[in-house]
């Protein structure tokens, strides 16, 4: 809502009576108004810009008073005292009348074709014999302000222009130049600019710079001269100082140009009206002639009134009360609605006075007298309706996804709809062209300027910011992603996507692999090709190649996961591999997202998951596996190291060797076995449909009365001795074979930069000397000069390194002993191979 500053000694003089605080308020309330605070301009400055800054400031009183946005004759002080005045019955609503010019023709603005590709409309109206005084000429130009930044939408609408009538000469022509052709001493400066220079001295301007964006980019730039040549103002941007009007100016030339001629109607009516009460004959305006291109002629202010008619029955049962049709016409009139009962049954007639521009419908009549007769004077009563909401249905399914995916170890992050082109595009190796994005049209900020198309800049900048925190870090959204789409009324459409990412020291696929399982079987997708879910290789710019997979369902990509590549990761300031997934979630509802619940809700509905909630009993499993008992430390040890690179007992998904294998397990591993500890948690989701997971393919498990079958027995042995033997003999030669088997190197490649003194140092033996350390397990990589500033470069150069063998510090000490080229060294990046 709009806010107006009114100075309240000045305010109560007008309204011929002093009102407390209180009472005040009061009256506003009554009016359809909010006293919003009691200042003054030294309290505000002092609040704004400290003590020091409000020394000199004036203390008189003000009211800051909200306005209804759609009442613009509530927008100055004329107004709002003429409003008060009608409503507490000491004033009739003036009729605001155009009349013809005592002597000679009407002033005309003629329009030239030009101005049709930048702001094709002008209206014009002229106050004549006017008086102002030091408060009505400022609230004179306030008003102005006011217009502006509401109905006129910061000028790019409508925009006023006002000229002192006696300092120029009509006919007046509105045309359209190229900007070095336009020449003129713009308001409160010195000297001539032409319209180029213009554009670049308000650049810097607090205030005008907000309106420079409207024509700039325009060939030709809107201007308005007078007969003689003399401009009177470039709109919307400034008037010429020339035509300025001060406190002894007695005729106003009033025009407003526009790209909307029905907004431009209503400002000028707006300007006019409040204003022509210091005419020499009060509330009379004098006519402008307006000439368009084609010959058509238009005289303005048009000041029009117009009637409507309801029945007072339609304002008793909208607004809840009793009263007559007489009663009624009269609540109107206070609201300076004139209306009369034309005895023709309950019908009223209201006339509509041209400061009433938000009148546009019965409704705000009705509101209007509902106004009037007191909010608080309505009854009470209860609603005759009853109605039951719906939950809608996708965000039904994001709350129940929300709940399975915090229970399955990660945490939910919400992030701005908004971010930066470079978040979806640069940062994601991507071109912003290809990625529909859709473009805030005058953004604050760099962060904000486009409606985000992906949800994983957000979760990736969220780990960016909290990388301190102990590994791993699993993220989630379920939020809105905007993309543009040409068969929508607005160009655009939501679209609600699920986002999962996990950043640790090593890549952690096979966790966001999983994440996917799991999310697929809450929504009770199959994993097969045809009706059900798979996955299939992809390129992707955003991913590492040969490390993307994108998602089908029911034959359609729903969306993509993998591990992302090396350059994102560096991009979003991060240094450790990471995994993500991304897919749509409204394919999964069946129907489309806007298509509204046919069925019965309850009011408190208890979530419930899509499986069935008992799991079946299992009968007591044995703890003997062939990979030894499970319920000791060394049977968990070679289970540990049979899972080091698998993702399940058999194959790549779960099966009954899996449960099985689960049951013999007595309790959850502990953190020294990470691979079997993974394997666990994975399988543990599993446990509500154990009973649909595919038959196992080998025995892992041992019968406690039958010790003898084993995966490396055979079944036919009768001897137990010889089975007895067979079994360690086969187990020997497992052992001897594993330990034949490499041991897993831990790699590290390391980016450092190498930082030289200064310009003149020889960086071609910088190189030189770094890549002379030699030491065992490190290996360097490719290098290059990246610039710094001021003619300076550093080295930047990879290596990967046996992270047992060689460490950062060590790297640093031996590259910082070359101290004749060597500043510095810093680790720019470090990722685990």
């Amino acid at each position: 809502m709009p806010t107006v500053g009114v100075k309240r000694d000045l305010l109560f003089k007008a309204l011929g009576k002093t009102y407390t605080d209180v009472e005040f308020d009061e009256l506003c309330f009554e009016y359809g108004l909010e006293l919003d605070e009691i200042t003054s301009e030294k309290e505000i400055i002092s609040r704004e810009q400290g003590d020091s800054k409000a020394s000199g400031a004036s203390d008189v009183i003000l009211y800051k008073i909200d306005v209804p946005a759609n009442r613009y004759d509530l927008l100055c002080l004329e107004g709002l005292v003429r409003g008060l005045q009608v409503f507490k019955n000491k004033l009739e609503a003036p009729r605001y009348r155009r009349v013809s010019p005592l002597s000679g023709e009407p002033q005309k603005l003629i329009i030239t074709e030009e101005t049709a590709a930048v702001r094709p409309h002008a209206v014009a109206a002229v106050l004549r014999n006017i008086t102002f005084t030091q408060e009505s000429y400022d609230s004179f130009i306030e008003l102005q302000e006011k217009l502006h930044q509401n109905i006129c939408r910061k000028r790019s609408l409508v925009a006023i222009g006002t000229h002192d009538l006696d300092t120029v000469s009509g006919p007046f022509t509105y045309t359209a130049k190229p900007p070095a052709e336009i020449s003129f001493k713009p308001l409160n400066q010195t000297k001539e600019y032409t319209a180029t220079q213009l554009m670049s001295l308000y650049k810097t301007d607090s205030h005008l710079r907000h309106y420079l964006h409207i024509i700039e980019d325009k060939p030709l730039y809107p201007v308005i001269y007078d007969s003689n040549g003399i401009v009177l103002s470039m709109p919307p941007i400034i008037n010429g100082d020339h035509s300025k009007i001060t406190l002894k100016t007695k005729n106003v030339f009033v025009e407003c140009t526009a790209t909307d001629l029905t907004k431009a109607k209503i400002v000028l009516d707006m300007m006019v009206t409040m204003f022509s009460e210091y005419c020499s004959q009060p509330f009379t305006v004098e006519e402008a002639e307006v000439v368009y291109p084609d010959g058509q002629t238009c005289i303005y202010p048009e000041l029009a009134y117009r009637k409507e008619k309801l029945s007072s029955d339609f304002v008793n049962r909208k607004v809840g009360i009793n009263e007559s049709t007489e009663t009624i016409a009269r609540l109107l009139t206070k609201m300076c609605l004139r209306s009369e009962v034309t005895g023709v049954g309950d019908e009223i007639e209201v006339e509509i006075p041209p400061t009433r521009s938000d009148v546009i419908h019965a409704c705000d009549i009705m509101e209007d007298a509902a106004m009037a007769y007191g909010f608080n004077n309505i009854p009470y009563t209860t609603p005759r309706t009853y109605t039951v909401a719906n939950q809608f249905p996708l965000n039904k399914l994001t709350e129940l996804l929300r709940q399975d995916l915090a229970a399955a170890g990660f945490t939910e992050a919400l992030n701005f709809a908004l971010c930066s082109t470079e978040d979806i595009s640069d940062k994601l190796g991507k071109k912003i062209s290809e990625t529909r994005a859709v473009h805030i049209a005058n953004p604050k900020t760099a962060e904000f300027q486009v409606a985000r198309t992906t949800l994983l800049p957000g979760l990736l900048k969220t780990l960016a910011a909290n990388r301190k925190m102990p590994l791993p870090l699993k993220l989630f959204e379920i939020s809105d992603v905007v993309l543009k789409d040409d068969t929508k009324d607005v160009g655009a459409r939501n679209s609600r996507r699920f986002c999962a990412v996990y950043y640790n020291k090593s890549p952690g696929f096979e966790v966001i692999h999983g994440l996917l399982d799991r999310t697929m079987q809450l929504l009770e997708v199959k994993s097969e090709r045809g009706d059900g879910y798979h996955i299939q290789a992809a390129e992707d710019s955003t991913f590492f190649p040969g490390r993307c997979a994108e998602i089908f369902v029911g034959g359609k990509s729903v969306g993509r996961l993998g591990v992302l590549h090396p350059d994102v990761i560096t991009r979003f300031e991060l240094t450790m591999p990471c995994s993500a997934v991304e897919m749509d979630i409204e394919p999964f509802l069946g129907h489309p997202a806007e298509t509204t619940l046919t069925h019965d809700v309850p009011l408190h509905e208890v979530i419930k998951h899509h499986f069935p909630s008992q799991v079946p009993n299992s009968p007591p499993t044995s703890t003997k596996t062939v990979f030894g008992d499970v319920s000791s430390a060394a049977g968990l040890k070679v289970l540990d190291d049979f899972l080091a690179d698998k993702s399940y007992m058999e194959g790549f998904e779960a099966t009954q060797a899996d449960s099985t294998m689960f049951d013999a397990i007595p309790s959850a591993p502990s953190s020294t076995f990470p691979h079997l500890l993974r394997w666990y948690n994975h399988v543990k989701s599993f446990l509500r449909e154990r009973a649909n997971l595919p038959s196992a393919k080998s025995q892992f498990v041992l019968e406690e009365d039958d010790d003898d079958i084993d995966l490396f027995g055979s079944d036919d042995e009768e001897d137990s001795a010889e089975v007895e033997k067979l079994k360690e003999q086969r187990l020997a030669e497992y052992a001897a074979k594993k330990s034949k088997k490499p041991a897993l190197i831990a790699k590290s490649s390391i980016l450092l930069d190498v930082k030289p003194w200064d310009d003149e140092t020889d960086m071609a033996k910088m190189e030189e000397c770094v890549r002379s350390v030699k030491m065992e397990g490190l290996l360097w990589g490719q290098s290059k000069m990246v610039p710094v500033g001021y003619g300076i470069k550093k080295l930047q150069i990879g290596c990967v390194v046996e992270d047992e063998k060689v460490g950062t510090d060590l790297l640093e000490e031996a590259i910082t002993a070359f101290e004749e080229y060597v500043q510095s060294v810093d680790v720019a990046a470090f990722n685990k191979v």
